[in-house]
């Protein structure tokens, strides 16, 4: 006998029936009337010519046949609900990125512009992983990272993303900030340092500002949680530029006095070389480096450099 699909709700009515036993129950899981389950089990006893269901006064129960059809309804519906769930993941997991990338890039960069994105791109989902190490591209693992760094790794693939340069800030009411009127004031602050490649003896050399023993007061391992120390009132910090631009927005910091030094490190979007990207991954990539490009050059028009 073939299967046809005008059985198939009967059978779902029948296997939710044989399960709960009750045919009122079996319809609040359907959003079916009683009687509506009642009418798709008679019409399945009816096309089989057997009972399925003894009826009596407390409610109902399995006959062996019914209890034969109610097993293979069963493992038929969660095999297909598997099929389905299945299917289901994979058409999402099509759209799906994952990104890896600095904590203090995610918060002060990348998540601002994440709204853009998904303007630009409504199917795609998103995953976003802060981690300090540089990542291991594993099955099941980022498509691609953002890194800080010298834009050259063994077997990765790296595209410049942006630039950075550093220069002190502070809060607007850290004691003292008003007698801070060159780069050599700066030393006299109390200083907040994070475990950055450059730090202050790189900026005080930059500035010719010869100091002795430096008042490193705070350190702190994520650059964002040393300008939120700074912000906070800890002392000054050595911010980077790509990521204090909302603060300094904000007024919970303020530049001081001195030269903006280029980062000898910079920000790449990094993938294994041997692993095409993904459509999805692709697509964010591309919108990450046209964002980051006409952010640079609308920044070079403002400071009057030729566009890069």
């Amino acid at each position: 006998m073939a299967l046809r699909g005008d059985w198939l709700p009967a059978l779902a009515a029948f296997e939710a029936a044989a399960r709960h036993q009750n045919f009122a129950h079996a319809g609040e899981e359907l959003h079916l009337t009683a009687s509506a389950v009642s009418h798709h089990v008679r019409k399945l006893e009816s096309r089989l010519g057997v009972v399925l269901f003894r009826r009596h006064a407390r409610g109902v129960s399995l006959t062996a046949q019914g209890r034969q059809l109610a097993d293979a309804a069963s493992d038929a519906l969660t095999d297909l609900d598997d099929v389905l769930s299945v299917l289901r993941t994979s058409h999402e997991e099509h759209d799906r990125v994952r990104i890896s990338t600095l904590h203090s890039l995610a918060h002060t960069w990348l998540i601002p512009r994440l709204p853009g994105l998904v303007a630009a791109h409504p199917h795609i989902r998103l995953t976003v992983a802060t981690e300090v190490v540089l990542t291991r591209f594993e099955d099941g693992g980022p498509d691609f990272a953002i890194r800080h760094g010298p834009g050259h790794w063994p077997g990765l693939t790296a595209h410049p993303l942006m630039d950075d340069a550093l220069f002190p800030v502070a809060s607007p009411t850290l004691p003292g900030i008003e007698r801070v009127l060159a780069a050599a004031d700066v030393a006299t602050l109390p200083l907040v340092a994070d475990l950055g490649r450059q730090g202050w003896h790189d900026w005080f050399r930059a500035a010719d500002v010869h100091v002795g023993a430096l008042d490193e007061r705070h350190v702190f391992s994520d650059s964002t949680d040393a300008l939120e120390a700074a912000a906070s009132g800890f002392g000054a910090a050595l911010a980077r530029e790509k990521i204090v631009t909302h603060y300094l927005e904000s007024g919970r910091l303020v530049r001081l006095p001195g030269p903006v030094v280029p980062a000898r490190w910079n920000y790449h979007v990094v993938y294994p070389a041997h692993r095409r990207l993904r459509p999805a991954a692709r697509a964010v990539v591309d919108w990450l480096l046209q964002v980051a490009a006409a952010e640079g050059q609308e920044r070079a028009a403002l400071d009057g450099l030729p566009p890069v």
